[in-house]
């Protein structure tokens, strides 16, 4: 027994090394970035514009360069103003109230309350607040209070020339979240079938919950889209890439429609197999035409994610003449489906099927013509 734990503790030990190594590796160019900016930062306040002990400089661009997938023009606003606002709401309120605790709790509060009031963001709120508080707290630095505002500009300034002149290909995060996010869809529509065959409700139902539970890597894949339209739009090595950037954005919104359709189809298809409303002919080949959606799927994000413009036209290609083939089959009396509530299964798959067609490139009315006429 004790071998055993320690046989687990050194694979767990490996595992978390492997991690740690591959991250680091990741993190590296971002690093140096952070590294670089920092330190320009506070060496330009220093030096150039004679402030002692510019911490905000570097501090702000280490803020607006992190590894969050927030914006980075949000962030820089959000530290520039945050700090300004919080400095003079401090300097107002430490002349009515004076210096002290009581004060530094009160002057903390009411920060905290402005600024969830002007803005919803974390770092907005986190610089106001602090802002206010060492001014209250702290001596004013040489230059006056608003030095430390000054500086805040100075690091997210530098941030910014940083982000344009040696960005990240901005199409990286997106291509990742889309694979992601076809991913769980083709898993959803596997599980379906699973579901069909067994005759097995309840894994219908877990379909259900992974298409709902997928609904966090849509809003994951909006924000990075947003994130690489902006360095695509300041970067001008890659303003050529927005473009792509915008293709996937549209392809996105369909991708969206289309898990949503799917949570649709998997909640009728629980009810379904629970009332026996599918033959077993028809549940063959719903379960069929189920599987072969999944592999579309999975071809779907290829093309999507592929970097080079060849590979990725002819996985789009390969995807759309998918998707039109098993199109063409969905009409209940194509699928055996005799019943009204087989019917229905069938017909809450339609929608879909135009989704992903839509998501491939081609325009609604070329989708929904590719469909059997009722």
């Amino acid at each position: 027994m004790p071998q055993t734990g320690l046989s687990a503790s050194r694979r767990f030990l490996r595992g978390r090394i492997r991690t740690g190594m591959v991250r680091s590796r990741n993190s590296l160019v971002p690093g140096i970035q952070m590294t670089f900016g920092a330190v320009g930062a506070y060496a330009f306040a220093e030096y150039v514009l004679g402030h002692t002990g510019p911490l905000f400089a570097a501090t702000s661009a280490l803020i607006a360069l992190g590894f969050s997938r927030d914006l980075r023009m949000r962030r820089v606003m959000e530290v520039g103003l945050g700090c300004t606002i919080g400095i003079a709401v401090g300097d107002m309120l430490l002349h009515w109230l004076g210096a002290g605790i009581w004060q530094a709790a009160v002057v903390l509060l009411t920060s905290i309350l402005l600024a969830r009031f002007l803005d919803s963001g974390n770092i907005f709120t986190t610089q106001l607040a602090l802002q206010s508080l060492l001014v209250v707290l702290l001596p004013a630095p040489a230059g006056g209070p608003f030095t430390r505002s000054i500086d805040a500009v100075v690091g997210g300034v530098v941030a910014l020339l940083v982000t344009i002149l040696a960005p990240k290909d901005p199409r990286r995060e997106p291509r990742k979240d889309v694979q992601k996010l076809l991913h769980e869809l083709a898993e959803v529509l596997r599980e379906c079938a699973a579901a069909l065959v067994e005759s097995d409700s309840t894994r219908a139902w877990h379909a259900l919950v992974r298409g709902r539970n997928s609904q966090p890597l849509v809003d994951a894949m909006r924000h990075s889209l947003r994130a690489s339209g902006e360095v695509a739009t300041l970067a001008p090595a890659y303003r050529r890439h927005r473009d792509e950037l915008d293709r996937l954005e549209q392809s996105l919104e369909y991708i969206d429609l289309a898990l949503r359709n799917s949570r649709v189809f998997a909640r009728r298809l629980t009810s379904s197999i629970n009332h026996a409303a599918l033959s077993d002919e028809a549940t063959e080949n719903i379960a069929e035409v189920l599987l072969e959606t999944g592999a579309a799927v999975d071809e779907l994000s290829l093309g999507l994610a592929e970097v080079q413009e060849g590979a990725r036209d002819a996985h789009l290609r390969s995807a759309r003449q998918d998707l039109g083939e098993i199109a063409g089959r969905l009409h209940p009396r194509m699928l055996k489906v005799q019943k009204l509530e087989g019917e229905t299964v069938v017909m809450l798959f339609r929608p879909l099927m135009v989704d992903l067609l839509e998501a491939t490139g081609i325009d609604s009315r070329e989708a929904r013509d590719l469909l059997p006429p009722l």
